[in-house]
């Protein structure tokens, strides 16, 4: 029977968000988790209260410099870094685009990037795009389509004395495996490499802290937990220091200005400062910002896991179905797949009955041909804090139906 944590108020969570109030289960938050009402009027009161370029002379511009600083401040706190180390920027695919330019200036050719076919395409085509321009090579490391595990020999059989830096996610956004980031960022610091991690998918579900991971470089998407639609990023200071990225000779060259190109999208910053302070709040608790956010980030594990349990339970009742997500360390991303690989028609159904469910590939392209199912991909199933039992009851005894009308049997699953 699926318990509740005590500490999570599951009732006053799904109140804050609006979009969950006419009835829709939404197990597609991989892609984006719904808004809750203190993100919305952050961004809205940063719209209509005086606002202006950056600077101290007028109210205007010390509502954005506020702002700003408070962003930093509160991803500083998030990731566990200092905050004049947080970048921000349009996605969390663009930073990585334009941090592989900057890294890319540095390499010679016969210089190598390993990368991994458990990854998100964005942690893999702007390095393989900037080691062909480079004329550094691309070593891929493979992950066990059995088993889902990305094993940390896997990364070092691609390493050597040339490897100038690994690509590695902190969590599959198609099967939720979560590596041991930490070993392998050692493994790479020993032969001199540097480490970027994708911690996009990771940020939902984990408390983040960037030193302890062991990486260099490190980004996540706001909008994955709760904030608006951007990109952040971060990396050791003295990195940031020593990159040379392209910028507009007038633009600031201080850290880290000289990476966030434009004006700033202060109300999305704004937003994304609410996002934080939402999460810490989600569970009652003491003590710094960071303090209670890991309060937070433990009862949603708790709650995920336990809703993750449940659903995989009840997916064992359905022989037709196969479950990809299978690592011993993994988020509550359950990809599944149907003998007649007809999985989009289970997502039209899923989604007639107001069960939001995708399929695909998920730009995690890579990572869906290794494990036999093509560009097609599977059926997704990811959990949020606000998912409840309810909605779980309600997406199985769907796929049950689904599966009965086409003429699926019932029986114990492969």
């Amino acid at each position: 029977m699926l318990t509740i944590p005590q500490d999570l108020d599951l009732d006053r969570l799904r109140a804050a968000f609006p979009s969950l109030q006419g009835g829709t289960a939404y197990f597609d938050s991989p892609g984006g988790t719904q808004t809750p009402i203190p993100v919305a009027d952050a961004i809205r009161d940063a719209l209509i209260a005086p606002l202006a370029n950056r600077g101290a002379l007028t109210a205007a511009a010390r509502n954005a410099d506020d702002i700003v600083e408070a962003c930093r401040a509160a991803f500083g706190d998030f990731l566990h870094v200092q905050a004049d180390t947080v970048v921000f920027g349009r996605s969390s695919t663009a930073l990585t685009f334009d941090f592989s330019r900057a890294l890319a200036r540095t390499w010679r050719p016969g210089d190598e990037v390993v990368v991994t076919r458990l990854d998100h395409n964005a942690n893999v085509e702007p390095w393989v795009i900037a080691a062909e321009r480079a004329g550094a090579t691309v070593r891929t490391a493979d992950f066990d389509p059995a088993t889902g595990e990305l094993p940390v020999g896997a990364v070092v059989e691609q390493l050597s004395d040339r490897t100038r830096l690994v690509a590695v996610t902190a969590a599959s956004n198609l099967i939720g495996t979560m590596p041991d980031v930490r070993d392998i960022a050692d493994a790479a610091h020993r032969v001199g490499a540097l480490v970027f991690v994708d911690g996009v998918h990771y940020a939902a579900h984990a408390l983040v802290d960037v030193p302890a991971l062991g990486a260099d470089l490190f980004t996540c998407s706001p909008y994955k937990f709760m904030g608006p639609h951007c990109g952040v990023l971060t990396a050791r200071r003295d990195l940031l220091e020593d990159l040379v990225p392209d910028r507009l000779a007038t633009s600031a060259d201080v850290v880290p200005e000289r990476f966030e190109l434009g004006t700033l999208p202060y109300e999305l910053m704004a937003g994304a400062t609410a996002a934080v302070d939402f999460l810490a709040a989600a569970v009652p608790g003491d003590g710094t910002r960071r303090d209670r956010l890991a309060t937070s980030v433990e009862a949603f594990d708790r709650h995920e896991t336990a809703l993750r349990q449940r659903i995989e339970e009840g997916l064992q009742n359905f022989p037709r179905l196969t479950l990809h997500s299978r690592a011993a360390r993994r988020s509550p991303t359950l990809f599944v797949s149907l003998d007649d690989r007809r999985e989009h028609a289970l997502s039209e159904f899923l989604a007639q009955r107001d069960i939001n469910a995708p399929s695909g590939h998920f730009y995690a392209r890579d990572a869906s041909r290794h494990l036999g199912l093509g560009d097609a991909g599977a059926l997704r199933i990811g959990l949020a804090p606000y998912s409840s039992a309810a909605d779980a009851d309600r997406l199985l005894a769907a796929i049950g139906d689904h599966l009965d009308g086409d003429g699926g049997p019932a029986g114990a699953a492969r």
